[in-house]
């Protein structure tokens, strides 16, 4: 049994965060919320609020999607063997929630371990660090000083 009730998160989320976190849908490149956004925050599970991967650890892939060197905390994110469309990836969920993320690369830059976390915008929410601590995510403010 699902952990959050369908119903709910389909009254909760846009129909877009919907069909990507609950269903593996894949937003349009180039045409999403962050993958241009380069402020300093971190960025959370749209389903659950759980912290997923900080701007710190952002960059500009030319993929298309947002684009992340690693998760704030491993244990945050789960991986999966995904063989549709006839590919072999690797798909990345939330711990928590166990929401679609995306995928994961082995074509990251080298100095920071040579992965891409390929993340759909559709499946996170962005917290600035401004508001870190009201927003209850005031333990990764040292990420930032």
């Amino acid at each position: 049994m699902p952990k959050y009730d369908q119903d709910e998160l389909r009254n909760r989320l846009t129909p877009e965060q919907y069909a990507v976190t609950q269903e593996a849908a894949t937003e349009a490149p180039f045409n999403n919320q962050y993958d241009a956004w380069f402020d300093d925050g971190i960025y959370v599970d749209v389903v659950s609020g759980e912290p997923l991967f900080s701007s710190t650890d952002k960059y500009d892939a030319g993929c298309g999607w947002p684009s992340f060197t690693k998760p704030i905390e491993k244990k945050r994110v789960k991986r999966h063997l995904d063989t549709s469309h006839g590919m072999f990836r690797t798909e990345v969920k939330s711990a928590d929630a166990d929401s679609h993320l995306g995928h994961v690369f082995t074509d990251g830059p080298m100095a920071a371990g040579g992965l891409r976390y390929c993340i759909n915008s559709a499946a996170m929410r962005f917290v600035p660090v401004a508001d870190l601590e009201k927003a209850g995510y005031g333990e990764y403010k040292s990420l930032f000083e």
